[in-house]
C-alpha cells in the first residue's frame, strides 16, 4: 500500500475486513451508527478506496460487491512500521518506554509483553 487511508476510508475497509463482498448499502448499513453516513457519503469512500487500489469491486446486476484487496493484518503492520519508523526511529524500545513512562502500559499488558518475550526467545 502507498497511499495512505483517511480514518473515514478505515472505517469502511473495517466493515469490508469483517465480512465481504458487500454492496454500497450493505457497507453504509455496518457503519458504526454514530458516523451517520448516507449511502452516498460510503459511496465516494468506497470510490476513493477503488482509487487507492485496496479495494476491489465486482458487478452483480446493477450494483457492485466490494472486497478487500489488502489484508487487515498486512494493513495494521504497515501502519504500526510507519509510526515506529516516523516517531521512533525505527526500533520499538523508545515506544514502550514512551507508554510505560505515562502509565499507558497495565501491569496486564506488561505481563503480555513478558509472555511474548519469553516465547519469542525460545
Amino acid at each position: 500500500m502507498t497511499e495512505r487511508i483517511s480514518e473515514a476510508e478505515h472505517a469502511v475497509m473495517e466493515v469490508l475486513w469483517e465480512e465481504s463482498p458487500l454492496t454500497a448499502q450493505e457497507v453504509a448499513e455496518r457503519v458504526p451508527a454514530d458516523r451517520d453516513w448516507s449511502a452516498n457519503t460510503v459511496k465516494t469512500l468506497l470510490g476513493r478506496l477503488l482509487a487507492k487500489n485496496v479495494i476491489a469491486h465486482e458487478e452483480e446486476g446493477r450494483r457492485y460487491r466490494y472486497r478487500p484487496l489488502v489484508a487487515r493484518g498486512d494493513y495494521v503492520m504497515g501502519e504500526s512500521r510507519k509510526l515506529i519508523d516516523r516517531l521512533f526511529g525505527g526500533r520499538l524500545t523508545p515506544l514502550v518506554a514512551h507508554l510505560a513512562e505515562r502509565d499507558a502500559i497495565t501491569d496486564q499488558d506488561i505481563a503480555e509483553i513478558e509472555a511474548l518475550l519469553k516465547e519469542l526467545k525460545q
